[in-house]
């Protein structure tokens, strides 16, 4: 039997980041953090300034793209939340980096320097044991999604994809990071288009496995749904 809690999306540095950010660099926050709102469809920062400056999410979510602009293709590499940094690339070779990172709520931004970051990583023993295992983590995640585009089919690809983000509240499983995301968007995420997505949840609905009301999935059966995933 598979435990879709072995799916679920783990997140603990994100919030020791934070509390780490907060507690134990509150100086360097004061003097010099700024807080930044970006609203909901906007880019947050532009592959030029985050050659200068790096941020962590205080609130909101945020899709980190990669966009063909020539056909209007875009594939989604991850989903940023409370307790995530970026831009991790640009952090640690200093170069231009082309993701586009674009606000999906109403977002909360803690900015700085991105020389102050270095300094952390080489000066703050607190921060360092926390920050190579975030960027392990994105690393793996974009691993994962690689061979998943490689290996299996857009049905398995979705059933990962809402796997990964089921979460308990309150007695109930809900899609917390995902829900309320266009069907666009969900396409972006598993490397598909929007007709071939509504295709594969209406297939699931029929099964019931989940339910859709507009932009909204509900599970009803985690345990079936994962028995629909390949062993690995």
């Amino acid at each position: 039997m598979i435990n879709y809690k072995s799916f679920q999306r783990e997140n603990p540095h994100n919030m020791y980041a934070l509390d780490v950010i907060q507690k134990e660099l509150h100086e360097d926050i004061s003097r010099f953090g700024r807080v930044s709102f970006v609203k909901k469809g906007e880019v947050l920062m532009r592959p030029e300034e985050c050659l200068e400056h790096f941020f962590v999410i205080l609130e909101g979510r945020v899709k980190v793209s990669q966009i063909n602009f020539e056909n209007g293709k875009e594939q989604i590499l991850y989903l940023l939340s409370k307790g995530d940094m970026y831009d991790v690339v640009s952090l640690l070779d200093g170069k231009l980096h082309e993701n586009v990172a674009m606000a999906l709520d109403e977002v909360k931004v803690l900015v700085f320097p991105i020389e102050l970051f270095r300094e952390w990583i080489e000066t703050k023993p607190s921060f360092n044991k926390l920050f190579l295992p975030y960027v392990a983590k994105q690393l793996r995640d974009v691993e994962n999604l690689a061979s998943e585009l490689s290996l299996y089919d857009t049905t398995t690809r979705l059933i990962k994809l809402i796997a990964r983000n089921i979460e308990e509240h309150e007695g109930k499983q809900t899609l917390k990071l995902i829900n309320n995301l266009s069907h666009e968007e969900l396409a972006s995420l598993v490397g598909t288009v929007r007709k071939v997505l509504n295709r594969n949840l209406q297939s699931l609905k029929k099964q019931g496995l989940i339910d859709v009301k507009r932009k909204e999935i509900f599970i009803k059966d985690s345990q079936n749904l994962l028995e629909h995933l390949p062993e690995e």
